[in-house]
């Protein structure tokens, strides 16, 4: 049996090079590897293509990895809310890139990638500035847009349980965008709640089977991104 815990975040996040793209789990709060994304900041990695749903908020998690300028490029379906002034700063004065993909898009060009699938066609954007110089076709008198499936060099992921051999379980919302991040990428790198034995988890619960992930780490007493932005915290 291959033991995928880690010893410590720093450990777990060692490697991930300068010019990486890394998929960061989460749903605005839900489902922020918070932990993780600080350990990031800490390794020092630089020129990071960063995909998520959002741009982060406050000063802390990933927008306190895009403050720190560590990210040359953000893609993701929601750079602005209402607790983030940090990447639309930075973007305003030209000191970051985006690439603004619809949320739906975003999760199945994961899917898709991390199924082994190339690309795809969707109504989605067709008809907007999303869709100028793409390609496009017609299927039964209807116009789609062609979609790549994604990949990155990294994932950083927000479980609830795991075990040793990375098999996860999530909670509620916090889901989302987690397992798609562990299918498609070449690195999954996962903080859990808790981390129980090798069989304790019941497989009809397993979200995310142990194949797709290669490091966890137990992260038992994890921040709360809300709290974190309304007590005005910055990382670091």
């Amino acid at each position: 049996m291959m033991d995928k815990i880690q010893q410590s975040l720093a450990a777990a996040v060692t490697d991930i090079f300068d010019g990486a793209s890394v998929m960061i789990g989460g749903f605005g709060e839900a489902g922020s590897p918070i932990e993780l994304i600080h350990a990031l900041i800490d390794q020092g990695a630089r020129d990071l293509t960063v995909i998520s749903n959002n741009a982060g908020n406050g000063h802390v998690g990933l927008a306190a990895l895009i403050q720190a300028g560590r990210v040359k490029k953000m893609i993701c379906s929601y750079p602005r809310s209402s607790n983030s002034t940090v990447f639309a700063d930075l973007y305003k004065a030209g000191k970051i890139e985006l690439e603004l993909v619809p949320q739906g898009t975003l999760a199945a060009r994961m899917q898709l990638g991390g199924s082994g699938i190339p690309a795809f066609y969707t109504p989605t954007g067709v008809g907007t500035p999303l869709a100028e110089g793409r390609e496009t076709r017609i299927f039964n008198g209807k116009e789609y847009l062609l979609e790549e499936g994604m990949l990155a060099d990294f994932a950083l992921v927000r479980c609830h349980c795991a075990d040793a051999m990375g098999n996860l379980t999530y909670h509620m919302a916090a889901r989302n965008f987690g397992p798609v991040m562990c299918m498609a990428a070449e690195t999954t790198i996962v903080q859990a709640l808790s981390v129980v034995p090798v069989g304790a988890l019941d497989p009809e619960k397993v979200v995310t089977p142990g194949i797709f992930v290669d490091r966890v780490i137990e992260v038992s007493n994890a921040a709360h991104e809300s709290e974190l932005v309304s007590n005005g915290v910055t990382y670091p």
